[in-house]
């Protein structure tokens, strides 16, 4: 008989990829879900800001962080390639990565379409029997494509719709313990988003505020194998804002913060136990289903913020930190970023140092983005068509 290699254990280092814990202790009790690479900030600028990007000045990756955005992004065009070696930090881990393509176009000044593709590499497993006799080496990949739809409703707001497909293979067709077999999972999931922002003038200073939601990958369970036993995906509830002082045409800084809520069931028995329940009422029943009453609940939240620096818009430099509970997960870590932009083409960096120190498996995480952007977006007096 196999081992359930291709679930219980793959599932668990996926989460652990997430939680960056180094042990876990008895006392803690994380949400976990599956395709929790869904969750992982894809691109450098936001991850030089702490993970913040549900409010910020619109960009390319809106597409991830909030793609109504979009439709009020400088550019007409943009596309964007990101890379984030993962893991790296850990002995003999060299062949784990994550990547994320994505693009956007205005269709007119009011309508903006968007597309991303965000792409896991697990490097490669070798699966055992139970008496650690090797059956085959296999390399996990998941991917998430998600195309978006964003209109403006007034000047300052606007809203977004985006449908994603999800596949992720952890296993392939390996024998399971009982007599099933592992397979990949296959679901859909749906965003949901707002988006408002407003130039202010406070004392004769120049201000840009911003406020935004995204509720994402709201969808049905997923399955790891022919015996139809289901997971909860990723469902999240994002919410941000930010506040841009224009110090004068050459100079600009910008505060940001965000909140998440994992919105999937706070599993219940223990250290081994998982989210169980009907699929709409565990989601939205997330938000006081903790055993340990409301005080636990509030650990559920996820803090960041984020400050970013842009001069002449030509270099940028960022700074943030990130924040998750001890008992939920225990992600908690420093960033810091630059961003250069020439022409068409800019270029961003990221560096993640965990609050633990060096033993977190999160340790050096490093993020690349390439950015391009073309053609002027659509004047605001212009007719849609």
């Amino acid at each position: 008989m196999m081992q359930n290699y291709s679930k219980r254990f793959l599932l668990a280092a996926l989460t652990a990829c997430i939680v960056g814990v180094s042990e876990v202790k008895s006392q803690t009790n994380p949400v976990t879900s599956a395709v929790p690479f869904l969750l992982i900030s894809p691109d450098a600028r936001a991850a030089g800001m702490g993970d913040v990007g549900v409010a910020t000045s619109p960009d390319v990756n809106a597409t991830y962080w909030n793609p109504a955005k979009l439709v009020f992004a400088e550019k007409k065009v943009g596309a964007a390639l990101s890379y984030t070696p993962w893991f790296r930090s850990l002995p003999g881990v060299n062949d784990m990565w994550l990547g994320y393509l994505t693009g956007y176009y205005q269709v007119n000044k009011n309508q903006a379409i968007g597309i991303g593709l965000q792409y896991s590499n697990l490097g490669n497993i070798s699966f055992t029997d139970i008496n650690g006799v090797g059956i085959r080496d296999f390399s996990p990949r998941e991917f998430a494509l998600a195309p978006s739809f964003a209109q403006k409703f007034s000047k300052n707001f606007s809203g977004s719709i985006t449908l994603r497909l999800i596949y992720s293979n952890l296993s392939g067709n390996i024998d399971l313990s009982g007599g099933a077999q592992g397979k990949a999972g296959v679901t859909v999931g749906g965003d949901i988003a707002l988006f408002y922002n407003k130039d202010l003038n406070i004392s004769g200073k120049d201000f840009h505020w911003a406020w935004g939601v995204n509720l994402s990958n709201l969808g049905p369970k997923i399955s790891y194998s022919t015996n139809n036993e289901r997971e909860f995906i990723a469902t999240n509830l994002k919410f941000g804002t930010a506040l841009t002082y224009n110090i004068d045409p050459y100079n600009k800084f910008t505060l940001a913060a965000d909140i998440n809520k994992l919105m999937v069931p706070t599993a219940k028995g223990g250290a081994n136990a998982r989210p169980t329940g009907p699929l709409i009422s565990g989601i939205f029943g997330s938000f006081t289903d903790a055993p340990g009453g409301f005080s636990e609940e509030l650990k559920e939240y996820i803090w960041s913020v984020g400050a970013e620096y842009w001069y002449n818009n030509i270099f940028a430099a960022r700074a943030g930190y990130f924040h998750e509970s001890k008992e939920k997960g225990y992600r908690q870590y420093y960033t810091f970023g630059l961003g250069v932009r020439y022409t068409v083409m800019g270029l961003d960096f990221a560096y993640l140092a965990p609050a633990q120190g060096s033993q977190s498996p999160l340790a050096e995480t490093m993020r690349f983005t390439l950015h391009f952007n073309i053609g002027e977006r659509p004047a605001d007096d212009e007719e849609g068509k």
